[in-house]
């Protein structure tokens, strides 16, 4: 097997690492979004507790990139590959920091509080780990036509995300008592917005890959 062949079988592995990580990040935004609508506080806790192993995983990839890239020495396009895939790899790890901070407002709210989760935070979810599909995808086929989707799936968490703030606000107008289990819904709602945003990095790092330049998916 040839030095580039190696590189091409050891970069394929560390793709490979991603998309676990990406998989277990989907998987704790999903978990946290149950445990808020179903108030299970032990499961959110479960949740903050598997996030250190998310972060050993990211700086697994990590390390196996910047292991390649002092055996190879890569440039031009196979370096790029390299540094997105450290990118993409903390992108990853931060939204699943979201998805705790998401388990975290469950256990504030506890058990027995008394408002129901908004629907529309449910949605959001879900536009969030469609999102993370298109986005794994982009990476794996080097697609930017796929990545420049992401930029109109953003528009459509953010449009939910400042219409149910809006319904909130008004909320805690109407009943000052509900103040902080309110906010606790406000700030989930907040989290998956943010989660989306680094899912459009994701895309903007596909576009740097593949073109060598930058761009933005907010313009």
């Amino acid at each position: 097997m040839t030095v580039r062949e190696h590189f091409h079988q050891d970069l394929g592995e560390l793709k490979k690492l991603i998309h676990e990580l990406a998989e277990d990040t989907k998987r704790a935004l999903s978990d946290a979004i149950d445990a808020l609508y179903s108030r299970d506080v032990d499961r959110a806790q479960e949740i903050i507790d598997h996030d250190v192993k998310l972060d050993k995983k990211e700086l697994n990839i990590n390390e196996q990139a910047i292991l390649l890239i002092a055996k190879q020495q890569p440039f031009a396009k196979d370096l790029r590959r390299l540094i997105i895939a450290l990118k993409i790899s903390s992108d990853l790890e931060r939204m699943a920091d979201y998805a705790v901070n998401i388990a975290k407002s469950t256990i504030r709210l506890g058990k027995d509080h008394p408002l129901e989760v908004h629907p529309q935070i449910r949605k959001m979810a879900d536009v969030a780990l469609d999102m993370v599909n298109l986005a794994m995808k982009a990476f794996e086929h080097e697609d930017i036509s796929l990545a420049k989707k992401l930029a109109e799936m953003d528009d459509e968490v953010d449009d939910m995300y400042s219409s149910l703030i809006r319904e909130m606000l008004e909320e805690t107008a109407t009943n000052p008592r509900m103040i902080q289990h309110i906010m606790q819904m406000a700030f989930g709602a907040r989290y998956i917005e943010r989660f989306a945003d680094h899912i459009t990095n994701i895309g903007e790092n596909v576009f740097y890959l593949v073109k060598g330049e930058t761009y933005d998916l907010n313009e």
